[in-house]
C-alpha cells in the first residue's frame, strides 16, 4: 500500500519522543479527511440550526410567538427562550462528553446532529400564537431546549474528532476546521433569511420564515448520510484496546484537571460573547433601536462570517507557527478596542459603516478566538477526558456568556435609555476577564500526550 511520511515534533517534557516519524498509509489520510469532512458538514449543518433560532427571534419570534407583550419585553422573552438553549447545554455536554470519552466520539456526533436536525424541522411547522394560544410559546421553548442539549457536545465532539486525526504540528489548523462548518452555518442561516426577506412583509410573517426551518429537513439527510460513514477516532481506538478509556470522566476532569477547565472557561468570556452580540444581537439593535433594515444588518454578518470562514484555518495554522496564545489574545485586543467604534459606526445608519463594523469586529475580533480555541482546548486536557473537558468548559461558559449576552445587552438598553455606552462596558469587561485568563494559561502549541500515540 502506497505510504506517505509524517514527520511530528512534540514537548518532550510529555514523555513522547521528539522527532518521531510515522509511517501513514493511504487509508489513514482518507479517514482523516473524511473526518475533516464530517466536522465541517455537520457542525455547518447543526450550527445552521442553532444561529436560526437566534436570527428568527430577533425579527419573527418576538411578534409572532409573544404577540401580548410590550414590543420591548416582547423581544427580551424572544431571547429568553434562546437563552434557555444555552441552559441546558451545560447538562448535553456532560451527558454527551461523558458517553464520548466512554463509548466515543462518532455515536455522540451522529445522535447530537439527529436531534437538532428534527427539533429544526419541527419549529418549522410549529403554529403561533394567534393559532394555539399560550402552547404557540411554551412548544418554541420545548424545542429551544432540544437544540441546546444537542448542541452541548456537537461542537465539542468535532473538534475532539479533528485534533485527534491531526498531526501535533498541524493541530491548530486540523482543528480549525470545524470552526469554518460554525462560520457556514452562520453564513447559511442569515443567506436563507436574507432571501425569504425579500418576500412581501405579509407573506414574509405568514409562511416565508418557515422556509429557512424546514431546509434543515435536507441538511440533516446530507450530514447524517456522512456522519454515519466516518471513522471512530484513532485516538480512542487505541484507548480502547488498551483499556485506557476513564470510568469516571467527569470526575477525573475536576480532580485533575481543575486549572485547565478554569482557564477555558475564561478564555471563552470573549469569544462567546463576541459571537452572540456581533452575529445574532446586533441585528435586533439595528432594527428595533436604528430602525435599519433587517436585510443590511443579514448581509453584515453574511458578510463577515463568510470571510470568517475563509480565514479560519488561516488562524490555525498561524497559531501552529507562533503559538494559540498570541492569536487568541490578538482576538480578545480587537474585541476590547473595537466595542465602542463597532457601535459609533452603526449609529451613522450608513451601509457601508454598517458592513464594515460587522466585518471588522466578527473576522478580526471573534474569529482569531474561535479557531485557535479548538487546538487550544484539545491541549488543554488529555485524551481520556478530552471531549468531557471540552465539552464541560465550552458550555459552562456559554450559559454566563453566550446566552446570556443578548439578554444582558436587551437589558441594559431598556435600563439606560438605549444608549450603547454600558453595552460597550459590558464587552470590554468580558474581554477583560478572557485576557487574564490568558495571561495565566500556558503555551499548549507542540503538546502530545501519550495517549494520542
Amino acid at each position: 500500500m502506497n505510504t506517505i511520511a509524517d514527520r511530528r515534533t512534540v514537548n518532550h517534557s510529555h514523555g513522547i519522543d521528539r522527532g518521531q516519524e510515522l509511517e501513514v498509509t493511504s487509508e489513514e489520510v482518507r479517514r482523516r479527511r473524511m473526518a475533516l469532512r464530517s466536522s465541517v458538514v455537520g457542525t455547518a449543518l447543526e450550527w445552521y440550526d442553532f444561529f436560526l433560532y437566534g436570527t428568527a427571534a430577533a425579527i419573527v419570534f418576538n411578534v409572532l410567538f409573544f404577540t401580548k407583550l410590550d414590543p420591548m419585553i416582547g423581544t427580551l422573552a424572544a431571547f429568553g427562550s434562546y437563552a434557555l438553549g444555552f441552559v441546558v447545554r451545560p447538562l448535553g455536554g456532560f451527558v454527551f462528553g461523558h458517553i464520548g470519552d466512554r463509548v466515543g466520539r462518532k455515536n455522540v456526533l451522529v445522535v447530537t446532529l439527529l436531534m437538532m436536525g428534527l427539533s429544526t424541522t419541527l419549529i418549522g411547522v410549529l403554529p403561533t400564537y394567534a393559532s394555539i394560544g399560550i402552547w404557540a410559546p411554551i412548544l418554541l421553548t420545548l424545542l429551544r431546549l432540544v437544540q441546546g442539549f444537542a448542541a452541548g457536545a456537537e461542537f465539542g465532539g468535532a473538534v475532539t474528532m479533528s485534533a485527534e486525526y491531526a498531526p501535533p504540528e498541524k493541530r491548530g489548523y486540523y482543528a480549525s476546521w470545524p470552526g469554518v462548518g460554525v462560520a457556514l452555518g452562520v453564513v447559511l442561516s442569515a443567506g436563507a433569511f436574507a432571501l425569504v426577506r425579500q418576500l412581501p412583509e405579509a407573506d414574509f410573517m405568514s409562511y416565508g420564515w418557515r422556509i429557512p426551518f424546514l431546509l434543515s429537513s435536507i441538511g440533516l439527510a446530507v450530514g447524517m448520510y456522512i456522519r454515519l460513514y466516518v471513522h471512530e477516532s484513532p485516538t480512542f481506538e487505541k484507548m480502547k484496546a488498551k483499556k485506557a478509556v476513564e470510568k469516571a470522566p467527569i470526575k477525573a476532569v475536576w480532580r485533575n484537571h481543575k486549572r485547565s477547565m478554569l482557564i477555558a472557561i475564561g478564555a471563552r468570556f470573549s469569544e462567546n460573547t463576541a459571537g452572540y452580540i456581533f452575529q445574532v444581537w446586533a441585528l435586533s439593535y439595528l432594527t428595533s433601536q436604528l430602525k435599519v433594515s433587517a436585510s443590511i444588518g443579514l448581509i453584515a454578518v453574511l458578510t463577515g462570517a463568510g470571510i470568517g470562514a475563509l480565514l479560519n484555518p488561516f488562524w490555525g495554522a498561524l497559531s501552529d507557527r507562533i503559538g494559540r496564545r498570541p492569536v487568541y489574545i490578538l482576538g480578545i485586543l480587537v474585541m476590547i478596542l473595537g466595542a465602542f467604534p463597532f457601535f459609533w459606526m452603526l449609529e451613522t445608519r450608513e451601509t457601508p459603516m454598517i458592513i464594515g463594523a460587522f466585518v471588522f469586529m466578527i473576522v478580526f475580533g471573534l474569529y482569531p478566538m474561535f479557531a485557535v480555541q479548538a487546538a487550544f482546548f484539545a491541549e488543554l486536557f488529555p485524551p481520556s477526558t478530552r471531549m468531557t473537558g471540552i465539552c464541560t468548559a465550552r458550555e459552562l461558559s456559554s450559559v454566563i456568556t453566550g446566552g446570556m449576552a443578548p439578554v444582558i445587552a436587551t437589558g441594559l438598553l431598556a435600563i439606560y435609555g438605549g444608549s450603547y455606552y454600558p453595552i460597550v462596558g459590558y464587552l470590554m469587561f468580558m474581554g477583560g476577564v478572557a485576557l487574564i485568563a490568558l495571561l495565566m494559561a500556558p503555551e499548549t502549541r507542540g503538546i502530545v500526550y501519550a495517549e494520542d500515540e
